[in-house]
């Protein structure tokens, strides 16, 4: 594997196996010698406060910060080869911070890999996502499987009526949609609150 010193994005909707396959690019460099170290942001708290855990059930252990330049702290006081940063999208660092600490670690000769969502659940994209999608040495885009008609999904549709851009969940509140399925439901939704308002 001729993968030191690379930037790894893994992207898509939710379920669609973007956290399955950075935990795949950490086992494959695990394999290949490297030293290799996970984080995961402290907000995230489903399943696992000291792992990272697929939907599928495959688990790796993590360190959970709330700011990426404390990878820049691990760095100087450890020796590794790989970096794995699930759920990119939930840090509050500004993009072009993470694209300089990024940069630091991969002129260090460490590999980065990180997944995240690439749009929130009003279609919106992820400016970190934005950003480091052009930057990435490699790039995998997901694809979940739309729960309303089988085609590929396209975005995250939150099912409650939380308005919140960040609110942390799994099938209870989220489900993948394509384009066509999305736009229907989110109409279908502006068309009960007007309906609401008029009773």
């Amino acid at each position: 594997m001729k993968r030191r010193g690379k930037l790894i994005v893994h992207t898509g909707s939710m379920f669609s196996g973007k956290t399955t396959s950075l935990w795949r690019e950490l086992f494959r460099l695990r394999i290949a010698k490297y030293k290799v170290v996970a984080f995961k942001p402290d907000i995230d708290n489903r399943y696992d406060n000291k792992k990272i855990i697929t939907h599928d059930h495959k688990e790796i252990d993590a360190y959970r910060i709330s700011d990426l330049k404390e990878l820049l702290e691990y760095k100087n006081n450890h020796d590794i080869d790989a970096i794995g940063i699930d759920e990119i999208q939930f840090f509050k660092n500004d993009p072009r911070e993470v694209i300089e600490i990024f940069d630091e670690l991969i002129k260090s000769n460490i590999t980065v890999v990180v997944s995240g969502l690439d749009i929130d659940y009003k279609a919106r994209p992820f400016e970190i996502i934005k950003e480091l999608m052009p930057m990435a040495d490699v790039l995998e885009k997901h694809h979940a499987i739309c729960a309303n008609c089988g085609e590929d999904a396209w975005v995250s549709f939150r099912k409650t009526g939380e308005e919140d851009r960040i609110e942390i969940g799994a099938d209870e509140i989220y489900e993948p949609l394509c384009r066509n399925c999305y736009e229907e439901k989110m109409r279908a939704r502006e068309d009960n609150k007007k309906q609401i308002k008029f009773i």
